[in-house]
């Protein structure tokens, strides 16, 4: 029995590994050709970012992975560092899929209305607000070789877990709404985004959630379920891996191999055009 675990938790670990390996590339290509060659609409800015958060995420994942095989070790900080990435995923991917959900329903408010840089300051509040969500109730649980001060560590971790709740079902919810107005009540053209957000909340509740459970219930899990973590650090691994290759779907089209700075164009769709590095398309060829 001992090496039947030994041999699960192998497989586990090298899948893991290789699925992180793979979305780092991914993400890597598109944070080289979205932030150096391509000139970002409202909507690509979350694009952008969002890789940035996946990057970081499966480079801690990886990295850390192997230095917990390399010293047969684990240390609660490599979870809690890993952790600040897909929470600021999380946050980024739930005022992406809002954003554009409240884009198709008011399109009369929105547009000509919106402040050029909102994307850009709302994603830079995220990613400064999220550090302190994370490691505010990990050091009050005492993750972070602190003290465990009880009475705060359950009113950190209380209110940690009905954020990181919120965030999902704000991001499921969007991409539901979405996915029935653009089906049911919308006349415009569908948006080429909506199959990106449908599929980003579809991959967020199938494989984001249990790493989410994972972070609520970190001390059961451990004790009944100890093959509840790798198995959930690999289906996070695989939400964050997966949203590069939606793009590159979205955008490709059959037919001769296209540069991948106009497949993302294409893709993005939000009238976002190419730099002076690279092509330009006509918004109509979108």
């Amino acid at each position: 029995m001992f090496g039947l675990w030994s041999t699960f938790t192998s497989m586990v670990f090298y899948v893991t590994l290789a699925v992180g390996l793979g979305g780092l590339v991914a993400n890597g290509l598109v944070l080289w050709h979205l932030g150096l060659h391509i000139k970002k609409g409202p909507f690509s800015v979350y694009v952008l970012h969002l890789a940035a958060a996946d990057f970081l995420f499966l480079g801690c994942q990886v990295a850390f992975s192997v230095v917990r095989a390399a010293l047969g070790s684990e240390d609660t900080l490599y979870f809690i560092v890993t952790f600040v990435g897909f929470a600021a995923g999380l946050w980024l991917l739930a005022a992406f899929s809002l954003e554009l959900c409240l884009s198709e329903l008011f399109p009369a408010c929105y547009e000509g209305r919106r402040p050029r840089h909102t994307s850009g300051v709302v994603c830079g509040l995220l990613w400064a607000l999220t550090p302190p969500a994370v490691l505010l109730p990990a050091h009050a649980c005492g993750l972070l070789r602190g003290g465990t001060r009880l009475g705060a560590c359950v009113r950190y971790h209380a209110a940690s877990i009905a954020w990181l709740l919120s965030l999902a079902c704000v991001a499921c919810g969007a991409s539901l709404v979405l996915a029935l107005w653009v089906a049911c009540c919308s006349q415009r053209p569908r948006p080429r985004l909506h199959g990106v957000v449908l599929v980003s909340g579809l991959l967020l509740f199938l494989c984001g959630l249990p790493y989410v459970l994972y972070w609520s219930l970190r001390p059961l899990l451990n004790f009944l379920l100890p093959v509840f973590h790798p198995l959930a650090a690999l289906l996070a691994c695989v939400h964050a891996s997966t949203r590069p290759l939606i793009y590159f779907s979205v955008g490709r089209r059959p037919g001769r191999r296209q540069p991948l700075p106009v497949v993302l164009q294409r893709a993005l769709g939000d009238g976002a055009q190419l730099g002076a590095g690279g092509l330009s398309l006509p918004l109509g060829a979108i």
